[in-house]
């Protein structure tokens, strides 16, 4: 059979081919068109936004934290400094699985709960790409294993800084207080443009009511980064500005004497400079180390100092209130002296007790005999009780709140650190409002020997003491006595504030009692007789003696019999010397017992330090 050939037909395979040609070709272009828009999109439209994130993965901004300011006592004994440290940090952005990688560095480094929690706390407050601290104050020996295993952390360094340490301990520290780390409270607080970067804040004490001056400014610097995120170099640097420096009144030789003074009692004790205003002494006892805070306490050295039955953390000087007790009696002197109800010569019989008109309860006096037949300067020179009940009764309650409110009694001083608490100068209108109850005599009584509803702090107590050193003038006391810029060596003092003065009808009226409380130290019958032996400088001084429960009419008051928390407070205010006052002082010792004969000789050593010079 024969072959039959099959012509091609090259036309159609012509036509074909440019079919096929045309639809590559516009594929093609269509290709070249969308990557020419996508260019011009790039170039163009979007080139600023996407210039901006390539210059952000190549240029970061830094925070950096300003140094803080220092802490001098008056002499310019530092309290407060600023040592070199290291701490972990994690920068967010750069990890993947947040986690993993803590569990890793725990195998390396020592992690607590309490560093995992704060980091996370942190972490949800603070940009991904900025680094938070994990861990502070690494060991020479964590920063050794660490830096070996380093390139198993991306996004992990270690970076150097300064941490805040109190080289003295816990002397002044309830005045001085302490820095803590930033917790979520306080970042709610705070102004965190300028906190960025800084990891820890003034928590009590001067660090936080002058935290606005310590603290200083933030700066910020450019940096050029690899894609790994570190550091080639520096583009450009705003330098932080660093907080000011702080010098104190305190003066550290007396601090450390009157807290040395009180040897293992509780209590309190505040020398404050009658002319200006100036503390000299901030004392509250027992104290505590503040370098325990700074870095985050654990958990079993906090509840050791919270569950202290002598409450360490509790501020006395600046919180404590105790019942007056006899060092209220001048101002009582003085009030009756200038309202007229007493004179200097009036004299009152002291058989050991008092009693009211019609009433067969005996108000006792402390002297279980009497105290015979007194005048104003013998009652204060040996704490008559009866001679104050009979002059508070005359009185009244109306006119012994308003004179003692005077001297700033039931108010608090102003003292430039936060959570001053009043203290409590009782009246007929508070008794109502507080209990809806109406006013007796007897508590009337009582108040005039400091006793009853009365309550004092003990800077409320010094700062009284100091009214009476001065004459009148209320100033207000002031801890911190200049500030300092950081590349300066000029300070910048706080003037005094003169709060209000007191007017006296009569000079000899202040006399009359200033007298009577030098009798106190330097007479044959003070109470406080043993402290002015053998003294250069002459004192004016008041004991005290409060009561920590009531005892029944006939029952006799035994420390011995009694549980050691039961027993009195002892109290002494003084100042000296009494022709030209340069310091004034009380004291407080809890459960102390007799003011002459525990809190008096504390005073007198608060007082050598000062005016004499000595060292502890």
């Amino acid at each position: 059979m024969p072959t039959r050939l099959t012509l091609k037909d090259h036309l159609l395979e012509s036509r074909l081919i440019m079919q096929r040609a045309f639809v590559l070709l516009s594929i093609g272009g269509l290709l070249c068109l969308v990557l020419f828009a996508r260019l011009i999109y790039l170039q163009v439209i979007a080139h600023e936004h996407y210039r901006t994130l390539s210059e952000d993965n190549r240029v970061k901004l830094q925070p950096l934290p300003p140094n803080r300011g220092l802490i001098y006592d008056r002499n310019g004994i530092l309290l407060a400094e600023n040592l070199p440290s290291y701490r972990l940090e994690i920068t967010p952005e750069q990890i993947d699985d947040m986690q993993a990688t803590l569990d890793a560095l725990a195998k390396i480094v020592q992690i607590r709960d309490i560093d995992r929690t704060r980091f996370e706390q942190l972490r949800t407050r603070k940009p991904r790409f900025e680094s938070i601290p994990l861990l502070f104050n690494l060991s020479d020996e964590d920063v050794a294993r660490f830096s070996v295993n380093r390139h198993l952390f991306p996004g992990v360094e270690i970076s150097a800084g300064l941490a805040r340490h109190y080289p003295h301990g816990a002397l002044a520290a309830h005045a001085i207080g302490y820095v803590g780390r930033i917790d979520e409270q306080a970042l709610k607080e705070l102004d965190t443009s300028n906190y960025r970067g800084t990891t820890h804040i003034g928590k009590i004490g001067i660090e936080k009511s002058y935290e606005g001056l310590l603290h200083g400014t933030v700066g910020l610097q450019q940096v050029e980064t690899t894609a790994q995120g570190r550091v080639l170099r520096v583009l450009n640097r705003n330098a932080p500005a660093s907080g000011r420096n702080l010098y104190l009144t305190l003066d550290s030789r007396v601090q450390l004497a009157a807290e040395r003074a009180f040897g293992e009692f509780s209590g309190s004790a505040i020398a404050i400079d009658p002319n200006n205003g100036d503390v000299l002494a901030f004392v509250s006892l027992p104290s505590y180390d503040p370098n325990l805070f700074v870095n985050g306490i654990d958990f079993a050295a906090y509840s050791a100092l919270k569950d202290n039955d002598r409450q360490p953390l509790f501020n006395r000087a600046l919180r404590g209130q105790y019942p007056p007790g006899s060092t209220v009696k001048p101002f009582m002197g003085l009030a009756g002296l200038e309202l007229g109800v007493t004179t200097s010569h009036s004299r009152t019989y002291c058989p050991g007790y008092y009693t009211l008109a019609g009433n067969e309860r005996k108000y006792r006096d402390w002297k279980r005999t009497g105290h015979g037949t007194v005048d104003l300067d013998n009652a204060i020179t040996q704490s008559c009780d009866v001679y104050f009940y009979d002059l508070a009764l005359s009185l009244g309650i109306d006119n012994m709140h308003s004179y003692l409110s005077h001297f700033g009694f039931g108010r608090a001083t102003g003292i430039d650190i936060i959570g001053e608490v009043s203290g409590l100068l009782p009246s007929r209108e508070w008794k109502r409002k507080r209990r809806n109850q109406p006013w007796f005599p007897g508590e009337t009584i009582i108040t005039g020997i400091g006793q009853g509803f009365f309550l004092v702090t003990p800077l409320q107590l010094a700062n009284t003491a100091a009214v009476l050193a001065n004459g009148g003038r209320i100033l207000q006391p002031n801890i911190v006595h200049a500030e300092q810029a950081a590349n300066s060596s000029a300070l910048q003092p706080y003037p005094p504030r003169l709060l209000e003065t007191i007017t006296i009808s009569q000079q000899a009226h202040w006399d009359d009692v200033i007298h009577a409380m030098t009798d106190v130290v330097h007479g044959a019958r003070g109470t406080a007789r043993a402290i002015g032996v053998n003294s250069p400088y002459r004192i004016a001084g008041k004991t005290g003696t409060a009561q920590v429960y009531g005892l029944k009419e006939e029952e006799k008051y035994d420390a011995n019999a009694i549980d050691e928390k039961l027993r009195d407070h002892a109290l002494f205010i003084a100042f000296a010397p009494v022709d030209d006052p340069k310091i004034a002082v009380a004291v407080i010792v809890e459960n102390g017992g007799g003011g002459g004969s525990v809190a008096a000789p504390i005073a007198r050593k608060i007082l050598d330090a000062y005016l004499l010079k000595e060292t502890p």
